[in-house]
């Protein structure tokens, strides 16, 4: 297994990254048992050592998640060069990870774009049984390259999902309904439902 299963970034590592990286660890865990596919996030411009913020923690809960024991991290490159793959809130944070590591590129998408391909795709695309959860990764990551410029969305900023740091409840609401919609297309395939 990668250092890191699954790396995903943001811009201050307190809302966003957090959120996906907790539900996905989640689905993971159930899956292949705690912490054997490790899920870890980081921020492009994190702030360091703050726990997840209090109303994305609430988000979380809401969703059945546990945001207890939170750190930001600032994302390095070997944050990104072990990960098997790495999924960021916005297309910029994308861009920004495949500068630092160009050979990431193969493996990185925003979580609403690989959530809209693996949709898009359905079930034409042959999976792995899931008992080796590395090779479960890889093939999300050529799955998603393979159609990446096949099945667009109709608007670029669908691949995004809203920062809402400092900003009002509608914000929040809206990073909500963003990830829960994305979310189960790939909690099907991390899961095995």
């Amino acid at each position: 297994m990668a250092e890191i299963g699954i790396l995903t970034v943001c811009t201050g590592n307190v809302c966003r990254s957090p959120l996906m990286e907790r539900l996905l660890q989640r689905t993971l865990d159930q899956r292949y048992g705690r912490g054997v596919v490790p899920v870890r996030s980081a921020g492009t411009r994190a702030l360091v050592g703050s726990p997840m913020d209090e109303r994305a923690a609430e988000v979380l809960r809401g969703l059945g998640g546990d945001p207890d024991g939170f750190v930001a991290r600032r994302l390095v490159e070997p944050m990104v060069s072990s990960a098997a793959l790495v999924l960021t809130a916005t297309r910029e944070h994308r861009a920004q990870v495949s500068r630092m590591h160009p050979r990431a590129m193969r493996r990185t998408f925003t979580f609403r774009e690989l959530a809209h391909l693996l949709d898009s795709v359905g079930d034409e695309e042959e999976l792995p049984d899931g008992e080796d959860p590395q090779a479960l990764l890889a093939r999300l990551a050529e799955i998603g390259t393979a159609h990446r410029g096949l099945h667009r969305p109709a608007r670029q900023e669908d691949l995004d999902v809203a920062d809402p740091y400092r900003r009002g409840d509608e914000v929040y609401a809206l990073m909500r309904e963003q990830v829960v919609t994305a979310y189960p297309a790939l909690a099907r395939v991390l899961g095995g439902r």
